[in-house]
């Protein structure tokens, strides 16, 4: 009882910052529409192809007024390395890439999604973690996105949107975000909870990505599949605070452990790490962008499946 009513507590406080000085993790249209002026606010559309929200072309259709533009999946938010896609680039090319779009230490960025799907969540979450991982705060996701902004019936603009000029970026690492695959290994040993934000069948071994090289999960994780947080309301989809709580308790994750968030390319685990750090108040939540794509290159690490007709997961060493 005393965990179920950590996580309501901090859920409900995170919707209370709206009114205060502090910028909220996740923000909805009108609270956008209210602080579109300030001077040192920035709307990072992040819309690709990997979504139903399309990419530059559908930018430039229709923004939000003053937006500026970057693809997620095109632009280097992402890389692969070694054979392992959706890693996080050295902080030098991300400084170089933020600066370059105008963005400074100074700026409160709101990062925006399509608002198109479950998926497409996770481009808003990862770009997010992104600035997080740097050392950057002042950061917050429209929720539902910009088909929740153009389904509240708010103003749109068309073109090349708000070209600002380049300016200096400056990042601090925070590994504490970023949890290493040895972090990952010793987790399997300590305390840490690894919380794997793929779908059921993913985490079962029944479905298998092409990014992973063998089907299963991370032997010991928690299952909390990241589309649960996500709910459609008219075509256009948000992140459900109200369903958090639930789902956290039904994972049995421990606020309190150091918890570790992973799927298949550190994408889909953003929204698990966004949730579980930024809404319900864990106490300390990496983002494992390795994930299975890296953990499963090496046949010597164990995998965990579930037995057909049993739903009892085993230990399968490759």
């Amino acid at each position: 009882m005393s965990r179920l009513l950590a996580v309501v507590l901090l859920v409900a406080s995170s919707l209370a910052w709206a009114d205060g000085d502090k910028t909220p993790p996740l923000v909805d249209a009108s609270w956008l529409e209210a602080h579109l002026e300030r001077d040192n606010l920035v709307v990072l559309d992040v819309r690709s192809g990997i979504d139903n929200g399309g990419d530059r072309s559908s930018f430039q259709n229709a923004h939000i007024p003053g937006a500026v533009y970057s693809s997620y999946t095109g632009d280097g938010w992402r890389e692969s390395r070694d054979g392992v896609r959706g890693l996080l680039p050295p902080v030098a090319s991300m400084e170089r890439l933020i600066g370059s779009l105008g963005i400074s230490n100074d700026d409160t960025v709101v990062v925006v999604p399509a608002g198109t799907g479950a998926t497409d969540f996770g481009s808003a979450a990862r770009v997010y973690w992104t600035f997080r991982v740097l050392g950057h705060n002042e950061v917050t996701i429209l929720n539902g996105g910009f088909a929740g902004w153009k389904a509240a019936g708010y103003q749109v603009d068309s073109g090349e949107g708000n070209q600002r000029d380049v300016v200096q970026f400056e990042g601090t690492l925070q590994p504490e975000l970023l949890a290493t695959l040895e972090e990952v290994q010793e987790a399997r040993d300590s305390q840490a909870q690894l919380v794997d934000a793929r779908p059921s069948d993913y985490f079962r071994g029944e479905n298998q990505s092409p990014d992973a090289k063998a089907p299963g999960t991370i032997p010991g994780s928690r299952s909390l599949p990241h589309a649960g947080f996500l709910g459609e309301q008219n075509a256009v989809w948000y992140l459900n605070e109200e369903s958090i709580t639930a789902q956290v308790n039904q994972a049995e994750l421990n606020p309190g452990t150091r918890t570790i968030a992973f799927c298949n390319t550190g994408h889909w685990a953003a929204t698990d790490w966004f949730v579980l750090s930024e809404l319900a108040g864990f106490k300390e939540v990496a983002l494992y962008d390795g994930s299975m794509a890296e953990w499963s290159q090496d046949s010597s690490r164990p995998m965990q499946v579930a037995k057909k007709g049993l739903g009892k997961l085993l230990d399968l060493f490759n």
